[in-house]
């Protein structure tokens, strides 16, 4: 079934020219993270970071989330060394103003030309987070000793260098509009998990390093079962929790004109279970940094001092509950998951918006009062399914983690069990099967996600239609 699906996907020209241009993109994605920035020792580069690696601690979490963004990793630093993470930045800040400044409401309410306005605008910013984020990183290399002196001092090198990460960033987010135009499936979508699974290799190769039945110290079968069970149904339960919705019934108002009646359809309104995405992930991982990285600075400074020494047990009693892993930490990052969940959809969901929009076009909710009393439904509906996807995004992220310090696993083998690049990769994949999906449908051949059985399929009518 699955071949005969693949056979049919190639057997449609439009569809397989999209998916080999899509392809062809993505490979110049990957070809230009093996071109490395001039004036950058990359072996001091390489060796400094699989020490941070080594260590643990907040450091190597940075690095680590930083990498899904960026498609790589910080052990070579490349013209595409900052990745899509600048675009994606923007777009954030941008889609969190559209619900709160007056003038980009504005513009998302003129429809398509306001959304290319806010995309312009978000082009501009995205050149600006290039050049402040280029410039600190390459002023942290030349202090750690990564730039050869021959050029840490030359201001043509910083100008190229810049221009270089600046450029590179461009060129992604062209090759991301490429994509959306003339491929298939979200572009920047693409690249950010065509650069979580690069990590996969390493991965499964770690694992088979440290596969040794004989030894107690490394993984057993046992282990390995364990490891690809838990992978499969983690991957099984993300799919679920990504296209779970909650379907409020919707009737349409019947209308009268001359003896002929019109409307009183039933449909349904879908509300996600997981509204708010990978977002509420994103910014907790991003605000757990700073308690890491500030009791670990401080506790460092205050170790050689002549101060209390209830001060320094207190703080070093900090460092250590909030490194990761551990339950301080645990417990703040769930709490922080569920704040962000309940603040997206504060942000993005608008049941006021969605109940005038109902009444407009002549729909309402078996049972209630189009407007206000309509939208409080909503409200309360969207506050409890997300709930419930906030407690699964805690377990997404948490597992990672917890597996890492219980079985005593290497993090990047742990962090495909969950976390922010599993939801992604999840996310995007099913985007691009519906994607092909809708495409294989539309001429009568069976999809990847079961549907359209050509015994079934409608036959053509006549020249004019189905």
């Amino acid at each position: 079934m699955l071949i005969q699906t693949i056979t049919n996907v190639f057997k449609v020209d439009e569809l397989r020219n999209k998916i080999m241009f899509t392809l062809g993109m993505l490979i110049v994605y990957r070809i230009g993270f093996w071109i490395p920035l001039p004036g950058v020792n990359q072996s001091e580069l390489s060796d400094y970071f699989q020490q941070v690696a080594a260590e643990g601690g907040a450091a190597s979490r940075i690095a680590s989330y930083v990498a899904i963004f960026s498609g790589g990793s910080f052990g070579q630093s490349t013209i595409f060394g900052l990745g899509i993470m600048p675009y994606i930045s923007a777009a954030i800040v941008f889609q969190l103003l559209g619900g709160v400044v007056p003038v980009l409401k504005q513009l998302k309410e003129e429809g398509p030309t306001g959304q290319q306005k806010i995309q312009e605008w978000t082009r501009y910013v995205t050149i600006a987070l290039c050049i402040v984020q280029g410039a600190g990183w390459l002023v942290f290399m030349r202090q750690a000793g990564m730039v050869y002196p021959a050029w840490a001092t030359n201001p043509l090198w910083w100008l190229m260098a810049i221009s270089a990460l600046t450029a590179g960033t461009v060129f992604l987010m062209w090759l991301g509009e490429q994509i959306d135009r003339f491929g298939i499936g979200n572009g920047v979508s693409l690249i950010i998990m065509a650069g979580i699974l690069t990590g996969m290799p390493g991965a499964i190769m770690t694992v088979v390093g440290n596969f040794d039945p004989g030894d107690p110290d490394k993984m057993g079968w046992l282990g390995i079962i364990l490891l690809a069970g838990g992978f499969a149904l983690v991957v099984a339960g993300s799919v679920v929790i990504t296209v779970a919705q909650r379907r409020i019934p919707i009737q349409q108002a019947k209308h009268t004109r001359g003896r002929k009646v019109f409307g009183g359809q039933r449909s349904y309104l879908p509300l996600r279970v997981n509204h708010g995405g990978v977002m509420p992930i994103i910014f907790a991982s991003s605000l757990m940094m700073f308690p890491s990285i500030v009791f670990s600075t401080l506790y460092t400074s205050l170790k050689g001092q002549d101060v209390s020494p209830m001060l320094i047990s207190t703080v070093g009693w900090l460092n250590d509950a909030f490194a990761m892993g551990e339950f301080p930490y645990v417990i703040l990052y769930i709490i922080m998951v569920y704040f962000f969940s309940y603040f997206w959809i504060t942000v993005q969901f608008n049941p006021e918006e969605m109940s005038k929009q109902l009444r407009d076009h002549g729909s309402f909710i078996p049972g209630l009062r189009p407007g206000p009393r309509t939208a409080e439904y909503l409200e309360t509906v969207m506050e409890r399914i997300t709930y419930v996807g906030a407690a699964f995004l805690s377990v997404i992220a948490v597992m990672p983690m917890v597996v890492n310090r219980s079985l005593n696993i290497d993090f990047a083998v742990t962090q495909f069990l969950g976390g922010t690049g599993l939801l992604i990769v999840v996310s995007v994949a099913l985007d691009f099967l519906q994607r092909v999906e809708a495409s294989l449908l539309m001429r009568n051949y069976q999809g990847f996600l079961g549907g359209g059985d050509e015994s079934k399929s409608p036959k053509l009518r006549g020249p004019g239609g189905f």
